[in-house]
């Protein structure tokens, strides 16, 4: 593995930089406040070709490399986490499974208006009852014809009050269990389709989280994705790569927390204005924030390129999803006990990264599942 970027991917990262800073950054505190989805930020965003990135320019795509998404997707959290989870779930699950698996009606349906984003897109597996353990789902597509009937239930779907398209999961054989399991597309009009309301969140404020219902929805074949019984392969195979968008968007907030140190680090200074080193404590906790934001940025990039190389990488995506949210979370808390009670004040960005640190933690699926998931592969 190379591990330096190629021109094209710093190129990209300078100008995703850049866009952050001055088109993101002055939308933070609005979103934060008021708690609403930026749908002019996400036209700037699909103005700058941000939607599109990994996806092929026959389909209206950048035609760019997964690093270079997962690049983008890392700058865009380090100003905004809101804003990186709603590029990584609209990209990772909500646009490349149709890249994938559509047939080429699908894909020329829905693929061009997602990576341009005129569409936004989501992707509805998690339910009541089936969180971590997919296969309980208990949503229905029953066959009918040239057509499924679907009922049941989705929650905490990311996008889900926003979005056009929906790539949602159902059981359509109970007997065969997780190979029981199809995958859809369903438009937002669609009669029998409710979305529900905007759950209030402790962090990611101005990201979309609803419920979803479906309640005799009638849903004709071609909006099936890949072979009946496929689903649960669809969805573990998309899950790899939104594993690893999360994983960048906890990255970008860790960075920004440790950037944020030199804040402490002046402070402190200032207070020992007359020796010509900072507080031992100090140094000694930054250094060790400094390792631990290197060693989950190297399995961030790692799983990145295993999955741009078309290799298998359930593990690696979970461990860099796991270390680098555990890490976002050790970061903020440690640089917010450096700062003290300055970045407890509501409207503090370390308080925002902070909350916005913990969901990294539990959505995409949560650290105790992917502890799992890198055992199992390792004792199989």
């Amino acid at each position: 593995m190379d591990l330096r970027f190629t021109q094209e991917q710093e190129e990209l990262r300078r100008a995703v930089r850049q866009f952050a800073e001055q088109v993101v950054a002055p939308v933070v505190l609005p979103m934060e406040e008021s708690d609403q989805f930026p749908v002019s930020l996400i036209a700037s965003m699909a103005q700058a070709g941000l939607m599109g990135i990994p996806i092929p320019k026959q389909n209206q795509g950048a035609g760019m490399d997964f690093i270079s998404y997962v690049l983008a997707i890392n700058e865009i959290s380090r100003i905004s986490a809101a804003a990186g989870v709603i590029l990584s779930v609209h990209t990772s699950v909500g646009t490349l499974p149709i890249v994938q698996y559509g047939t080429v009606e699908q894909i020329s349906k829905y693929v061009p208006q997602l990576a341009t984003g005129q569409y936004l897109g989501a992707f509805a597996l998690t339910e009541p009852q089936a969180g971590s353990d997919a296969a309980a789902i208990r949503t229905t597509a029953v066959r009918e014809g040239d057509y499924y009937v679907l009922n049941g239930s989705k929650l905490f779907i990311t996008n889900a009050g926003a979005a056009s398209t929906y790539i949602t999961f159902a059981v359509t054989n109970p007997a065969k269990g997780s190979y029981g399991i199809s995958a859809f597309i369903i438009e937002r009009d669609m009669p029998g389709f409710l979305v529900g309301r905007n759950e209030r969140k402790l962090g990611l404020h101005g990201s979309s989280t609803c419920e979803l219902f479906f309640d005799q929805l009638k849903l004709h074949i071609s909006q099936r994705l890949g072979a009946e019984g496929d689903g649960f392969t669809i969805a573990k195979g998309s899950l790899d790569g939104g594993r690893i968008g999360i994983a960048a968007q906890a990255l970008g907030i860790a960075e920004r927390a440790l950037q944020l140190t030199e804040d402490v680090w002046n402070k402190e200074r200032i207070v020992i204005r007359n020796q010509r080193v900072a507080l031992p404590y100090t140094q000694a906790k930054i250094a060790e924030l400094v390792m631990q934001v290197e060693a989950a940025k190297l399995l961030v990039y790692r799983a990145a390129y295993m999955r741009q190389q078309g290799v298998r990488c359930t593990k690696e995506a979970s461990a860099a999803k796991l270390y680098a949210s555990d890490t976002a979370v050790k970061v903020t808390n440690a640089v917010m006990q450096l700062q003290g009670m300055d970045s407890c004040l509501s409207g503090c960005v370390m308080e925002r990264l902070f909350r916005d640190a913990k969901a990294t933690q539990i959505y995409e699926g949560t650290n105790e599942i992917h502890r799992i998931v890198i055992s199992g592969q390792l004792l199989r």
